[in-house]
């Protein structure tokens, strides 16, 4: 995958990620209007889809809603690389398919606007405008498969209806 990013500092927690306000909803249509948007405003207006959040240390601190990763990937965002994540965050970002990475190096390497490309599979990272180069830990096979087929309901799915 190859997007533009955007770039967050330290503790972006769920309550930014996705206000409270919005959590009667649970689907992307309904949530992803409202991504980020008490930390930035026109984050909506400028995500295209394959974009890549990176962010600091303990992205998605907070509250264990599943709703922030659901808002962010149906955005259009199609990676989250940080120096760490919040538990939960990370879980539900598993759950619902939206891949995500922790790579501090990448982090310290990415400026708001760069273009990476990211091989999901093998945890590589390249910048491709300031020709920067990182590995991130990839998921083991399992967890790759949960997210290549969008999610855990999904590969749930998949593997009690296996396809003949």
């Amino acid at each position: 995958m190859e997007g533009t990013v955007f770039r967050y500092g330290d503790n972006i927690d769920t309550d930014v990620i996705i206000p409270a306000r919005y959590c009667t909803e649970y689907t992307a249509d309904k949530l992803a209007p409202h991504a980020l948007e008490d930390l930035d405003r026109t984050f909506v207006q400028r995500v295209k889809d394959g974009d890549i959040i990176v962010a600091g240390k303990n992205f998605g601190c907070g509250s264990s809603r599943e709703n922030a990763p659901i808002a962010i990937k149906g955005a259009g965002v199609a990676c989250v690389i940080a120096e760490s994540f919040a538990r939960i965050f990370y879980r539900n970002s598993i759950n619902i398919g939206l891949p995500i990475l922790e790579c501090p190096e990448a982090v310290q390497g990415s400026m708001e606007g760069d273009r990476l490309h990211i091989d999901i599979k093998t945890g590589e990272i390249e910048n491709l405008t300031q020709s920067g180069h990182w590995k991130a830990v990839a998921f083991p096979e399992g967890i790759q498969e949960i997210i290549s087929l969008g999610g855990l309901a999904a590969y749930v799915r998949a593997r009690l209806n296996p396809v003949k």
